[in-house]
């Protein structure tokens, strides 16, 4: 593992100056690391294979060429000889295009000197080294290395030359400058150049970290080694333990920059400044292993006595951090186990002792021995096995390495149940238990006997908790709330059943004694959760304490005992029992007392009335819960198990249900039904002895209790909306949202608002320092903007608000304010009469802004001319004319001393100077002659039109001619005059009101949130140099980094390119673009040149690396500004250094590393797209030089232009285990600096505007947020990608409301928010001790994300929201991404619905905290789930009803009076009304937003753009993947893609992808329309089946034809044509053997079904009672077929299989008849078909000429038979992977020779495997089953194909949905007709 950064050398000229453009410095970087161009093609790159050898060269070229071109040329000619040695037969790539341009080159620079090239180079080698001499000390140390780098080369360029007979002064000359620079030969660090003592940088200058450096490198009172230097305290723990050099160092610096950065918080002692600093870290590093030592009831190895020096107890507290970060930082993935990470502290921590006379030291483990003979020898030795560098790698964290590595081995890549293998989580809580130090008495040689329990690898126990996959583990999770909901179910039912029907029936008696069976049923559902946790658990108890065993056998002995007691308590105390009442009465006697059961309930509720009092109390519970004493562990050991984590989480209380809607309407027709006879049925009846048709019952009662127990999501959407609107109102959410609101509250900006964004000073001096800071941090936000081309050059300078230094009376403003004052108020002069001079400046004077814009122009002008007139006569004319305005103001004859109606032709004349000397162009002779006429023509139109007293001024014609032509031109080439002249030019000519400033859209958003942010609660800001620091951490795999020119104009198959896309989505932005490039479009030519920058303005548009990283290191630049804000508020005076202790402090706050896996590999591979990803990541290494890459090498290799700071070696790959983003991130974080991490996603972006705010937010850290300080702190995003498409915009919307809303009801008041891989910021030091940013298990862990706000919150963290910052973040964009992201996502909620952390947050909750958990994680994927299963319940139920004849008899019972409840039982609209509750916390936050007129109008337009359509299809899409990863697993990471989605999907893809998770689903619930349909419409209405179903046939079409509705150019006739032929290819292509699903059906086929594979017989058998349900088609269908003459025998069902069979034998016949017949004889092939078709036409003939058999019954068995062919499709599928686990597997095991049974992998076993596949496919219909399945694909498909292409046939459909698809790009000007077909418009050129 590795960490590097750009190169010293070249960074210095890639890293632009703070104000210059970052994209000019990476165009630059990109131009610069190509050779020019000429030969060897356009621009070839030095080849990376000798770029390391030849470099240094290739600089000392280019840094001596000014001095002497000669040297540089044998300079280039010594690197070309290296190249031509180094591979003469131009092998590598690159070399032979590098040699030939390097010839080319040489020959074009060979020219002739007088003198030869020995003594010119030794002579200017000379003075090169006599210059260097010469540098002053205080020289930057970058730069002296570069000298020394330059100097070194030379030399060696020399040597070669003179052929090694050098001059003995210059070789004496050479020696010494080996000598002195060798200092600066490796010169190279991270922050801090900490072993350099001699370096000047400014961050050593800053005093906390030379207070810092002092501290660790107090080394008195410590045994020093004999022979190996030590510096400080972290080189003496290094050889104490063998700890890794690299690490050391990486350490080293990282707890300078923590103890620095703290010191500038904390106060200190006088005597001892820095001993609050070090306690401070002290207590956070070392806090977990403190309350880890208190839960175990171990005595801490922490000892410091109370009689110790103050310096003493600092040294060995620095010793206790410095030991646990070296640790932490060598652990690699053990850090996942922070409590094993506690255990290898305590025992290799070292107690320091101080007596009289000596210093005593002792260890904690058997290596005490040692150290004591080492102290007490007075010498220094380090303990045995740790003697040598890497020993505590090798002895402490491989062996640990290696029992997680076999452990990832036994899961099979993910495959293996959880059950089989043991996590991170299974290994750390190991030593959440005593047993920890009783079996490793012998550490660290025993580690890995521990891990496997006495050395026995066979039986390896979970620990404490199980993730089985199982369904149960919703109930088990949250039992609480299931127990209240059915308990209240039950309730609401016995009230509603009594006679009354209405709640205040429950004081009746006996409704009250029924009422109170409900605890019957609370201790059966108690049995059942303590059942589940003994089931669930077992596999567990080999590692898991006794006391834990026996409570949970306590348990299930208690509740069984009450649900015997219980149930025989209520019984006897019934007066009248019946049924089971009066059975159990019989038994127990005659003996009656009703205050029996009343006893029984008060005992039973004795441990909830506890529960109630500490939930009425929870300071009392969270205290009890914390406790470490005994007493109270046992006291609470019966109400939950004593834990380490999650204790103490219960919060305030707060808080109410529902009867009316749901339940009581259903009792009156449930009465009547059960009192009717037995039904009419019209079928072989199933059930006969159910009796008063509870079949009815159940069928009506079944969806109305599953929406029972989903409504709940509902009424949460509800609250969340209301409170979060709330909330967001009264947090100023959206108080600014237009420009015109923004710009009304302008002025209070600097005073009101910005305050919060300014350090506070003394009061006189704060308001003149918050609007200068504010209009200095308002100019970059703006100048930002237009380096990003989202504003044009005009709008800049619109936007911009006056300098500081500018000298003007009046206090100045943002443009936009003043836009349009000037030409009023010169209007108003011109048409003003003589002597109305009062009234004039009066009517100025009514508009404030009017009057300062007059002042402020005048008072410019004058500025202006005084700079630049430089003659005497002509200055002092200047001076007379002011002199002139002033006294007539004065004297107010303002219009009697001057022609206010020349004023008109004075300010033309202005403006005209104004513009030339704006021009950015160098000013040239011509240039300069325009100026000087300009300005007379405008002095003389003021002295000879404009004033009437004009003699005054000038005195003859002569004089007139001979003035205004000695200026100081320089001036212009100023930039702040620039936009002096810029500002005035504008203020005159500007005559409309710039309201539409900016045009862009994106602009204009980020000026008004960053507008409104200010006006929000937000904590006061710090100095820079007295914030938290921070770091942020961005993993990267393999995504784009830069798009390459190729990428940008490659075209897809409509003929469209990126670049071209781009042009069309963007042209305002690609119009800003070129006028800041100073391109014209139509100069291919010129564009071409250019591409660099075109790759970067593309690059910053998607979703790449490269835009992540401008975004993020704009905190860097944001933090020198403020700093340098500082310094002036300060009156600091640096003596011109301000720039660089700007830096010096920035570099200490923020460090941004960049997590890239594969960039070890990228830098190694030949393909091409590989070698360009790592080329362009150093690229951006160059560009920015504070950005540091950290990332995974399998070998050390050197890297070119690259200096590699760190190289720490690891136990093993770390990706290898788990997964593979938090392992990214875990390898990476050991580099990161500061007390807080920010967590960025790759395809997140940041603003400079917002980095300005991260003082505010890191201040929250020290705020206490409820309880606690926050350990968490959320932030809210922006999508950008919302106006790509629809789908985009439908995907942004729902994003938004979810960081925005949801989020912040999620924080307060439910205290259930998370992190969800936005971008929060992280109490870096709290979760560095507690497990990291995430956790990596493998599929477990899928969300890594939101387990670490799991681990946060259960460890007793806190996690809140802010909203007054954002950053951007992109999302997927196509239909098929969105997919894959959604799976993704159901996929992780379906594993956190296992995993133990939503198990004991459901248990450590509250109450409402536990709903609240539910409903907003997992919940809702289940009740999602249980929406559709509403649906298919409710659809059974009717079939059932609708074929048994029974609705029939039930709606034209003349007895049942009010049919209106029954109709609501009978509809679902359940799905309907959660899609559409799920809206209103998107319309609400629009509206706070945007405006509530806004927010209709955008709901009207996503109803429109069929929203509902997307939503409800991924409504499916997040119950099939859910519901499958629970029952059969599977989950894995699903890439999703981030380009741009202008491709049209092709038929075929879509099917793949969507078959099994909709299409499937789709058909079967049309199929159970169509039969509901057709068997009750005699006897129901249409318009009570439509009211049924009306719902369902929406989601259906939804579920069907929703991919194809939003794939792009989908009904394009050409496109339908060629989607038909290859889906018709695809399904035809025989052969799934070596193919891939993409290329053929039966592959496909195969690799739907490899869930199955590593299913559990559990799974297996669910699966299979699942499909029975296609049966009940079949038997209730054949019943009404005409040809059975309404007999209702059996048998008819069981003559009906025929067909089935029939229909198999057939299949069978012709795979038979085509595995033998089909190469060779194919004729014979044909006759088989033909003879089974014939016989099969012949029998259907017979039975309608025999059986009466009609054409309606043939529609009828179609609809019965396919079910059930389905059905046996289903079977087949399962019993392949049931007769392995059953049959095969066992057999296997029983053979195997290696007898390691199923953990065997070996080639025996694999053989054994093989064969008998082969043996089933032969022997078992698999070929008809696979028939049988293409038949039904094709049906499926035709049915889905066909109207798709009747609609291709009308062109306007197209159009449609063209429209309906890309309608936010139309507002914005994109051409999509033209881009969809191919044909590329203006803006096309480079394609």
């Amino acid at each position: 593992m590795a960490m590097a950064t750009g190169a010293s050398t070249s960074a210095a000229g890639a890293g632009a100056a703070a104000w210059k453009r970052r994209r000019d410095a990476l165009a630059r970087t990109l131009e610069s690391r190509r050779l020019p161009e000429g030969a060897a093609g356009s621009g070839e790159r030095v080849p990376g294979a000798v770029a390391p050898e030849v470099m240094p060269f290739i600089r000392a070229a280019d840094e001596v060429e000014p001095r002497n071109p000669r040297v540089a040329f044998l300079c280039r000619k010594y690197a070309y000889k290296k190249v031509q040695r180094m591979d003469p037969s131009s092998i590598q790539r690159g070399v032979r295009q590098f040699k030939t341009y390097m010839s080319i080159k040489l020959d074009q620079d060979d020219t002739q000197v007088l003198g030869n090239d020995a003594k010119e180079i030794q002579q200017f080698y000379m003075d090169y080294c006599a210059d260097m001499s010469r540098i002053s000390e205080k020289r930057n140390f970058e730069e002296m290395a570069r000298y020394y780098q330059v100097a070194s080369a030379l030399y060696e360029v020399l040597q070669d030359v003179t052929n090694n007979k050098v001059d003995p002064e210059v070789k004496r000359c050479a020696e010494m400058i080996e000598e002195e620079g060798h200092h600066f030969k490796n010169y190279k660090y991270n922050i801090i150049p900490l072993n350099f003592p001699g370096s000047s940088e400014a961050i050593l200058e800053l005093p906390e970290i030379r207070v810092a450096i002092d501290a660790i490198s107090s080394l008195d009172g410590l045994p020093k080694p004999h022979m190996s230097p030590i510096r400080d305290l972290l080189d003496w723990l290094s050889l104490t333990f063998g700890f890794q050099k690299s690490n050391v160092e990486n350490q080293r610096e990282h707890m300078v920059l923590l103890l620095a950065n703290i010191s500038t918080r904390a106060a200190g002692q006088e005597e001892h400044p820095f001993v609050d600093t070090v306690n401070e870290l002290w207590k956070k590093i070392l806090g977990n292993y403190e309350s880890w030592c208190g839960y175990l009831h171990v005595s801490s190895s922490i000892r410091i006595k109370h009689n110790d020096t103050e310096q003493k107890k600092q040294q060995l507290k620095l010793l206790h951090i410095g030991l646990y970060l070296l640790i932490w930082g060598e652990a690699s993935n053990v850090r996942f186990m922070p409590e094993c990470l506690c255990f290898i502290f305590h025992h290799a921590k070292i107690e320091y002792f101080v007596c009289w006379n000596a210093h005593i030291w002792s260890w904690n483990s058997k290596m005490a021995k040692q150290l004591h003979e080492m102290v007490d020898g007075n010498y220094f030795h380090p303990p045995p096995g740790f003697e040598e560098e890497g020993s505590f790698l090798k002895n402490v964290i491989e062996p640990i390495f290696k029992v997680l590595k076999k452990e990832v081995q036994k899961s099979r890549g993910g495959t293996a149940g959880h059950s089989a293998w043991r996590n991170y989580d299974d290994l750390n809580e190991l030593f959440w238990s005593e047993n920890c130090f009783k079996k490793l008495k012998n550490w660290p040689s025993d580690l890995t006997d521990f891990f496997y329990l006495d050395g026995c690898t066979a039986r390896k126990p979970k620990t404490n908790f199980v993730e089985v996959r199982t369904f149960l583990h919703i109930f088990r999770s949250f039992n609480r709330m299931w127990m209240f909901f059915i308990l209240a179910f039950q309730a609401m039912l016995i009230v509603s059943w009594s006679s009354s029907g209405s709640l205040s029936g429950i004081t009746d008696g006996t409704v009250f004694r029924n009422v109170l069976s409900v605890f019957i049923t609370a201790a059966l559902l108690n049995f059942i959760k303590v059942t589940l946790d003994i089931v669930l658990t077992v596999q567990a108890w080999g590692s898991m304490e006794w006391t834990k065993i026996v409570r949970y056998l306590l348990k299930f002995v208690v509740a069984v005992a009450w649900i015997l007691i219980l149930p025989l308590t209520y019984s006897s105390s019934l007066k009248n029992p019946s049924g089971a009442g009066k059975l159990i009465n019989g038994w127990i006697g005659n003996w009656y007392n009703e205050s029996i059961y009343n006893f029984a309930i008060v005992i039973y509720m004795v441990p909830d009335i506890f529960a109630a009092l500490f939930f009425l109390l929870p300071c009392l519970q969270n205290a009890m819960e914390r406790s470490n004493w005994h007493v109270i562990g046992l006291l609470m050991w019966w109400i939950q198990p004593r834990l380490y984590v999650g204790r103490g989480m219960h919060e305030d209380i707060l808080s109410i249900l529902n009867f009316y809607v749901e339940i009581s309407p259903l009792i009156v027709p449930t009465k009547f039904i059960l009192d009717q006879e037995h039904g009419n049925y019209e079928w072989h009846q199933i059930f006969p002895f159910l009796p008063r048709n509870l079949g009815v019952v159940i069928t009506i009662w079944a969806p109305i209790l599953l929406v029972y127990f989903m409504d709940t999501q509902i009424w949460y959407a509800i609250f969340s909306t209301v409170f979060g609107g709330v909330s967001g109102a009264l947090s100023h959410v959206g108080e600014i949202r237009t420009l015109g609101m923004l710009r009304a509250r302008f002025k209070s900006m600097p005073e009101e608002a910005f305050g919060k964004c300014s350090v506070a000073t003394h009061r006189e001096q704060q308001r003149a320092h918050e609007k200068r800071s504010f209009f200095c941090v308002w100019n970059s936000f703006i100048h930002s903007l237009r380096e990003e081309d989202l504003i044009s050059d005009r709008e800049k300078h619109i936007l911009m608000a006056p300098s500081s230094s500018s000298n003007i009376s009046v206090s100045g403003h943002c443009f936009s304010l003043l836009a349009r004052c000037v030409p009023t108020a010169l209007h108003m002069a011109m048409n003003a009469k003589e002597g109305d001079d009062h009234e004039l400046i009066e009517k100025i004077k009514l508009d404030r802004d009017r009057y300062n814009a007059v002042i402020e122009c005048y008072e410019s002008l004058m500025i202006i001319l005084d700079g630049l007139l430089i003659d005497y006569n002509d200055r002092k004319i200047v001076s007379d004319i002011d002199k002139k305005v002033s006294t007539s103001m004065r004297n107010k004859t303002l219009l009697e001393d001057f022609q206010m109606a020349e004023i008109e032709k004075v300010n033309a004349t202005l403006a005209n100077l104004l513009q030339l000397m704006a021009k950015s162009e160098p000013t040239n002779g011509t240039a300069d002659g325009k100026i000087v006429n300009a300005l007379q023509d405008f002095m003389e139109i003021v002295t000879r039109d404009f004033m009437k007293d004009r003699q005054s001024i000038l005195k003859d014609e002569s004089e007139r001619k001979q003035s205004f032509t000695n200026l100081n031109i320089n001036l212009i080439m100023d930039t702040s005059w620039r936009e002096k002249f810029i500002r005035l030019h504008l203020l005159l000519t500007m005559k409309d009101a710039a309201m539409d400033v900016p045009i862009n859209l994106d602009a204009r958003r980020r000026i008004t949130f960053f507008g409104n942010s200010l006006f929000m609660k937000m904590p006061k800001a710090p100095r820079v140099q007295d914030m938290i620091s921070f770091s942020v951490l961005t993993p990267y795999y393999n995504e784009e980094v830069l798009y390459s020119s190729y990428e940008l104009n490659r075209k897809n198959e409509d003929g469209i390119s990126i670049l071209f896309y781009l042009q069309k989505i963007y042209p305002d932005e690609w119009d800003n673009f070129l006028e800041c490039v100073g391109v014209d479009p139509d100069d291919e030519e010129t564009l071409k040149a250019r591409m660099d920058d075109i790759r970067l303005w593309a690059s910053f548009r998607g979703q790449t690396l490269a835009r992540t990283v401008r975004g993020m290191m704009y905190y860097r630049q944001a933090l020198k500004l403020q700093c340098h804000e500082d310094m002036i508020n300060n009156q600091a005076d640096l003596g011109g250094e301000e720039a660089a202790w700007s830096n010096a402090i920035a570099d200490a706050k923020f460090t941004y590393i960049v997590s890239c896996q594969l960039y070890g590999m990228h830098k190694a591979s030949k393909d091409p797209r590989e070698k360009n990803l790592y080329e362009n990541i150093l690229n951006l290494m160059l560009t920015y030089p504070a950005l540091r890459v950290a990332y995974i090498d399998e070998k050390e290799v050197h890297l070119p232009n690259v200096l590699e700071i760190y190289r720490i070696r690891l136990p093993g790959k770390p990706t290898e285990i788990g997964e593979g983003k938090p392992n990214n991130q875990n390898h990476a974080i050991i580099f990161t600096r500061g007390e807080a991490l920010q967590a960025i996603d790759m395809n997140q972006e940041n603003y400079l505007e917002e980095a300005f705010k991260m003082r505010n937010l890191l201040d929250e850290f020290l705020i206490t947020h409820g309880k606690s300080k926050p350990t968490i702190l959320g932030v809210r995003e922006h999508f950008f990608t919302g106006s790509v498409s629809s789908l985009a915009w439908f995907m942004s919307n729902q994003e938004i409301s979810f960081v925005t809303i949801g989020q912040r009801v999620l924080a307060n008041p439910l205290k259930v928010r998370f992190h969800y891989g936005h971008p929060d910021v992280f109490d870096r030091i709290f979760h560095l001790t507690r497990g990291g940013i995430s956790k990596a298990s493998k599929v477990i862990n899928l969300s890594e994300d939101i387990f670490a706000g799991f681990n946060s919150t259960l460890r007793g963290g806190n996690v809140t929201h802010h909203e007054y910052i954002q950053l951007g973040k992109g999302r997927d964009v196509g239909m098929n991404q969105i997919s894959n992201f959604e799976a993704k996502v159901a996929n992780g909620n379906g594993e956190q619905t296992l995993c133990r952390d939503i198990y004991r947050l459901g248990h450590r909750f509250d109450f409402y905290r536990m709903l609240s958990l539910y409903f907003t994680t997992v919940g809702f994927y289940f009740n999602s789930m249980v929406a559709v299963l509403t649906v298919y319940v409710f659809l059974y139920g009717r079939l059932y009803l609708v074929l048994s004849g029974l609705e029939k008899s039930i709606l034209q019972d003349p007895s049942i009076q009010n049919i209106k409840p029954l109709e609501n039982a009978l509809a679902t609209q359940s799905v309907f009304q959660l899609g559409m509750l799920f809206v209103l916390p998107m319309m609400i936050e629009v509206g706070l937003e945007k405006g509530f007129g806004r927010a209709l109008a955008e709901f009207i337009i996503m109803q429109l753009q069929l929203a509902p359509v997307f939503f409800t299809f991924h409504l499916g899409t997040k119950t099939h993947y859910y519901g499958r990863t629970i029952l059969h697993g599977g989950a894995k990471y699903r890439a999703t893609g981030r380009g741009f989605v202008v491709r049209h999907a092709k038929f075929a893809e879509n099917y793949r992808m969507y078959s099994r998770s909709h299409f499937v689903k789709a058909l079967e619930l049309l199929i159970l329309l169509v039969v509901y349909l057709a068997y009750g419409s005699s006897y129901r209405s249409s318009s009570l089946y439509l009211y049924v179903t009306i719902s369902i046939w929406f989601l259906v079409f939804c579920w069907l034809f929703a991919p194809f509705v939003f794939n792009p150019s989908c009904f394009e006739w050409h496109k339908t044509v060629d989607d038909w032929i290859d889906w018709w290819k695809w399904m035809g292509n025989r052969g799934g053997i070596g193919l891939a699903p993409e290329q053929s059906w039966e592959a496909w086929w195969v690799s739907e079904h490899d869930h199955l594979k590593n299913a559990t017989i559990r799974s297996l058998l669910m699966e299979f009672i699942l499909s029975l349900r296609f049966l009940i088609y079949q038997y209730g269908i054949v019943y009404h077929l005409h040809i059975v003459h309404g007999n209702k025998s059996f048998m008819v069902y069981a003559l009906s299989w025929l067909v089935i069979v029939t229909a198999l034998v057939s299949l069978k016949v012709v795979s038979l008849g085509r595995e033998k017949f089909v190469t060779r004889l194919q004729l014979v092939f044909r006759i088989l078909k033909g003879i089974v078709f014939l016989v099969l036409i012949s029998l259907l003939a017979l039975l309608f000429v025999a059986f009466d058999l009609t054409i309606s019954d043939v529609g009828a068995s179609i609809l019965a038979f396919i079910p059930t062919g389905w059905f046996i499709l289903l079977i087949a599928q399962l019993c392949g992977p049931m007769f392995r686990r059953l049959v095969i597997e066992p057999i296997r095991m029983l053979c195997c020779p290696c007898a390691t049974g199923d953990a065997c992998r070996g080639p025996c076993c694999a053989k054994f495997r093989q064969r008998t596949g082969a043996v089933l496919r032969k022997m078992g219909p698999w070929d008809s089953i696979q028939e049988m399945a293409r038949m039904y694909e094709y049906t499926m498909g035709l049915l889905i194909f066909l109207p798709i292409a009747v609609l291709s046939w009308f062109p306007f459909v197209s159009e449609f949905q063209t429209r309906l698809l890309f309608n936010q790009a139309f507002s914005r000007g994109l051409q999509i007709s033209r881009i969809l077909a191919g044909q590329n418009g203006s803006g096309s050129k480079l394609d």
